[in-house]
This record gives structure tokens, sequence and C-alpha cells, in this order.
């Protein structure tokens, strides 16, 4: 493969995450269980938003083709993302969400820490853009993670059950292809085990804190990296690209 096509399905899988994460955020809006966390919530997904039209744009540029940032968002099918299968997992309830949230920022946290020293600076200074947004992301979640996770005996099991159904997604998030391999060699981008082993190290601490047990999954689930989603992201889909494909070319 073309470095520059390497480079493109890497740019597009950060780009991907983002926007899924963020649609799935704004699902939120004026359902929040109070007015902070209803403002909370979508401003996160703004922040995710504006972070996945950043790696688009750069994707488009990548790509020489003729097409725009919302082309990429809007007008691709299903097997064409690349996004991790956790950010596409329905929101559930408040305590899953937060679950999702504090897995999917941490894993953020450290990937972008990571890409500060990528050898393609435009990639380096995305990440030192993005970093401000998902170190918010990550306490907002935390904190809301240990609350609940202390409070009362319901909302301690919703922590729990949240974590049964997601864990299974963690491997996911972190594998690995011929892209990466690539990438790493030339220094653009990081071993993903390495940022896995201080992804874990935080998780081990918060729910130490929690006094939650990381749950023993057996039943691991994998396949975005390779355009293999679950049923719910083409529900995402559905609703998401309705405008741009009933109106194409639309503009607000």
């Amino acid at each position: 493969m073309e470095p520059n096509k390497v480079l493109y399905q890497f740019v597009l899988r950060l780009a991907d995450h983002n926007m899924i994460m963020a649609q799935r955020m704004a699902e939120w809006c004026s359902r929040g269980p109070i007015l902070e966390e209803d403002l909370a919530l979508t401003n996160i997904s703004l922040d995710l938003l504006g972070q996945a039209e950043l790696f688009y744009d750069y994707a488009v540029e990548l790509s020489g083709v003729n097409q725009c940032a919302d082309d990429l968002a809007f007008l691709r099918s299903e097997r064409a993302y690349l996004n991790c299968l956790l950010v596409e997992q329905p929101n559930g309830d408040y305590a899953n969400t937060m679950v999702k949230l504090l897995l999917f920022s941490c894993f953020e946290k450290h990937l972008y820490t990571s890409l500060l020293n990528s050898t393609d600076h435009r990639i380096a200074d995305l990440a030192a853009k993005g970093i401000k947004e998902v170190r918010y992301h990550y306490r907002h979640s935390c904190d809301w993670v240990v609350r609940l996770s202390l409070g009362t005996e319901e909302s301690k099991q919703r922590i729990i059950n949240a974590m049964i159904e997601l864990w299974r997604f963690v491997d996911d998030m972190f594998e690995m292809n011929e892209i990466d391999r690539a990438l790493i060699s030339s220094g653009i981008s990081v071993d993903l085990n390495t940022c896995y082993a201080a992804w874990k190290s935080d998780m081990d601490q918060i729910f130490n804190a929690c006094k939650i047990e990381i749950p023993d999954v057996d039943n691991i689930v994998k396949g975005g990296i390779h355009g293999i989603h679950t049923e719910h992201l083409g529900h995402i889909l559905c609703e998401m690209q309705f405008l741009q494909r009933a109106h194409p070319g639309a503009k607000w």
C-alpha cells in the first residue's frame, strides 16, 4: 500500500472514533439527568465532533480525491467505517454512558499523549489540540463512575452491569493491523500495547477506589479496524446520514 494510503487509513480511523462517539453523546441532548450534565455531555459531543472534522480534513488531503470532510462523514457505508466497536454501543442508562466515556477517553488520553511525538507534524498538532479536551472528558467520567460506585447499592450495581456489558469491547479498541505496524516503524504512530499498559494501570487505580473488580469476560468482540461492526452502527448511520443523503450537498 502506498505511504499516503496507509496514513489515510490511520487518520480516517481516528476521525471515525470521534465521529461516532460524538453522535452517541449528542443523543443525551435535552435528556440529561440534570441541567449541568445535559450541557456537559452536549459540550463533550461538540468537542469530539470538532476533533473528527479536523482528522477528516487531513484525510481528505491525503486521499488526493476531490471530496470534503462531509463526504467522509456522511456518504460512506457501514463497512467503510473504521471506528472501534465500543463507541457505537447504545448509551444505556447514565452509568453505562459514563463507563463507556471513561474507557474511551482514557484510551484517547494515552493515544494522543503518545502521538504528541509523532514524526508526522500534522498528527502531532491534532493530538496536542485534542488532548486538552480529552483530559476533561476523562476527569468528568471518572468523577461520575467513582461517585456512582460509592453511592447506593443500585448505582453501584449499574456501574458493575455496565462494566460487564462494555469490557468485552476493550481488546477491539487496542487491536492493530498492518497499517499500525507500517506507521510505528516510521515513527508516525505508536504501539497500542504500550498505550494499553498505561490505560490498564489507570483502570486498576480507578476501580480499586470504586471497590469494584474488573470483570473477567470471555465473550470478546473485535473487528472495528476491519470495518466489521455490531448491528448498532447501521442504525446510527441511518439517522446521522439522513439529511445529506436526502438532500445531497445540503449546507446549514
